[in-house]
Order: structure tokens, then sequence, then C-alpha cells
């Protein structure tokens, strides 16, 4: 891995009417050309991305969107793009120029319900100066407002400023995967089938993270295959602190592992970095509640092509279907796509999330939640079924107590 994946980068979204200067601000940000800009209202239609380094704050993706107020059909797809990265901003930054009225206030509201940091940005700083009163009322209410030109470079620096400011303490902060599982100069065993999908000549990206997570918290990694675990382990002169493993690979692991030391796998570790773990437990949990007939959708953060054995079209399915003892109808969905309406499923299951950022799965958790509707992952939904949960859930004290409790 050479680049710091999308889903570790501090996600800043740009939001605003057509043509107040959305995509000159992230240019000027930059100090590239990122996006195309014009005169012409509506110039930019699809989100577009600029992975960069903002020190102090490290890696961070600027995501220029489309006019909120766009129209006609057309428009309309494209606002509902741009109300997409709405879902996984960790901060807003907010455009106007010239202007402020209800509609710069509504989606300055939207936001705020959604817990995420504002910018108000008032573009075009050269031409006119921001209405009188809006800047002492944002004063008044603390919320960060910088008056900017994209043309001259006037506010940039204040941008970047206010950036660092309102950055979420969990980004700054950012939790650990296994660091807080292993004592300094622990050992943590890596169970990491090489399978037909498995990407050729490198691991996936939560085995790479899980690995660069151990290193920075001074632990060891001991990283075998499936097969070669049990022979791994004789070889040591004392078991190692944790043993992590592919779900696929749930079963053998766990007869090969002595019950003595903690064993789970990547996915629940994700199940915990990424989202709430207790909340997808009581999801996973939920699986026995499932009757033949069932709508269950199965959600993937990457748009990955299937091959073979797929986990979630192919291995997921067979697995629950065989818990439940009768036919499941299973739909799938990747990438950005989240329906607006869950009534329809009885239950939810939702890859890790490696290139999501957790505030994009908290959203799709909140959704749920708001839905009725309960939602796992794929780790705690395999775990569950094969009737391995509680020994997953042994290095998880409150979520192992949660399990108990429900599963009285």
């Amino acid at each position: 891995m050479i680049n710091t994946p999308k889903g570790m980068r501090l996600q800043i979204g740009i939001f605003g009417r057509r043509n107040v200067g959305k995509s000159s601000l992230l240019n000027a940000v930059a100090r590239q050309s990122v996006s195309i800009t014009s005169d012409v209202a509506g110039t930019t239609t699809d989100p577009v991305e600029k992975a960069m380094e903002m020190l102090p704050l490290g890696p961070v993706l600027f995501i220029d969107t489309a006019g909120i107020d766009d129209e006609g059909a057309l428009g309309a797809a494209r606002v509902g793009k741009s109300r997409k990265v709405m879902e996984r901003a960790d901060v807003a930054i907010v455009v106007a120029a010239g202007s402020w009225s209800s509609f710069e206030e509504e989606l300055v509201r939207e936001f705020e319900v959604l817990k995420v940091p504002v910018i108000v940005a008032f573009n075009k700083s050269d031409l006119a100066a921001p209405p009188e009163g809006v800047v002492e009322a944002l004063a008044a209410r603390k919320l960060a407002h910088v008056k900017v030109s994209a043309l001259t470079g006037e506010g940039i620096h204040e941008i970047r400023e206010a950036l660092i400011r309102v950055a979420p303490e969990e980004f700054v902060a950012s939790g650990t995967i296994v660091g807080d599982l292993l004592p300094p100069g622990g050992l943590a065993a890596l169970v990491v089938p090489i399978d037909m999908e498995a990407p050729k000549g490198r691991l996936i990206l939560p085995q790479v993270q899980t690995i660069r997570d151990a290193l920075d918290n001074d632990a060891y990694c001991l990283v075998v295959k499936e097969r070669e675990l049990r022979d791994a382990l004789d070889r040591l002169k004392t078991p190692p602190d944790l043993v992590v493993t592919d779900s696929q690979a749930f079963l053998k692991v766990a007869g090969d592992t002595p019950d003595s030391v903690p064993l789970t796998s990547f996915s629940i570790l994700f199940a915990r970095l990424k989202g709430d773990l207790n909340v997808l437990v009581e999801g996973a949990i939920s699986i026995g509640s499932l009757r033949p007939g069932d709508r269950v959708l199965v959600a993937e953060a990457c748009a990955h092509h299937p091959i073979g054995e797929d986990i979630g079209r192919v291995k997921i399915p067979r697995w629950l279907t065989q818990y439940v003892g009768g036919e499941l109808k299973f739909e799938h969905l990747q990438g950005q796509d989240f329906p607006e309406d869950l009534s329809p499923y009885k239950l939810i299951v939702h890859c890790g999330g490696c290139t999501f950022n957790r505030r994009q799965m908290l959203y799709r958790l909140l959704k749920c939640r708001e839905a009725g509707v309960p939602i796992t992952n794929y780790g705690l939904a395999i775990a569950f079924s094969l009737g391995i949960l509680e020994r997953a859930l042994g290095p998880f004290p409150g979520a192992l107590e949660i399990y108990r409790e429900k599963c009285r």
C-alpha cells in the first residue's frame, strides 16, 4: 500500500448553490487545477475528489459537489449524488457568494443535525462583501466562517486554519485496530487465506492496516495461512496474545487455536473501528429471528468483481440459509448505493467497510436504527451462523456481555 486509503482520510465536502465558486475554491486550496471551472452554472456534475496531505491534519480528501440547487430531471440526479457526499463528509464547507438566505441556513442546519462541523466560506469577496449582519450572526452561533476569494487567494490560509480547528476529535485521535488488545511486545497471529479472491501480489486492506496498527503499538505479527496455523503455534515458545482470522476460515482456525488464546476476525475488528460493535452484535443476534422467505440485503463498500466462492454473494447466503433451514431472499449492492427505504428487509449484512470512513458507516447504522431494521457485518454474521460468536467476542467484554444477555 503506497497511498493512504480513502476511508482513513479526513473527508471534506464542499457544498452550496451553483456558480458560487465551489470548484474554484477547491482548486485554490489544492493549489492545482482539480475541478473544471467556468461561468456557466452547473459545470460540476459528478462529485470530484482530490486526495492530498494537509499538515498537521495529514491525509485528507476534498470532495467538490454539484450545486444543491440544481434543477430539472438531470439536476435532481446531480443533487442526489451531492447529498450522498453529505452522508460521509467529516467536515462541510458551505460556500456562499454575495447572498445568504434560508437555502444556506437549511443546508447548515442539515449538517448540524448530522453533527458534522461546518465552515461557511463567503467566496468572491473581491466582488462583494458578505450580507450585512450575517457574519455577526454566525459568530454568535460559534460557526466557523471565512471571507475568501478563490481568484486572489484571500482567505485560503484561513480556510486551512479553520479545518484544523473543526476537525473531529475521533479523526485527530483515531482509534486503534488491535493496539489496545495487545501488550507492548505482544504477539498477534494473523491468519490470511490465499484463495481465488485474494488480490495478486498483495494483501487486502484490513490485513495491511492491522499489521501496521500492531507495529505502531510496538507489537509483533505472525502472518500465516489457515493450513499452517497449527504448526506455527506449535513452534512458538509461548502462545500468541491474540489470533485474528479472515472470517471465512473461522471454523478451522477456531479448531486449531487453543481455548486459552483470544480469537477474533479482521471483520469484527473493523466492526469496532468503523462502526458500533455493540449495535452490530445485536444485529447478528437477530439472525436467530430470520424465517424462510425473509429479505436480506448484503451491502459492500467497494465495487469489486465477484469471482468463484464470493463471500457476499455465495458463502454468507449459504451459511445463513443453512442456519435458517430454508431459502432467504438475498439482494446485493455495492459502493455508495444504499436504499432510502429499508423497511422491506429483515436484516442488513454489511462488509467491514474498510474503504469507508467511520462517519459513513455510522450514518448507515443510524438509518437502519431509524427504520427499525437490524444491521450486522460479515464477520459477526458468519460467527453467529457457525455458532462461534461468543468465542469471537472474547476480546471485547462489553460486546460479549450484550451477546450473553440477549441469548439467555
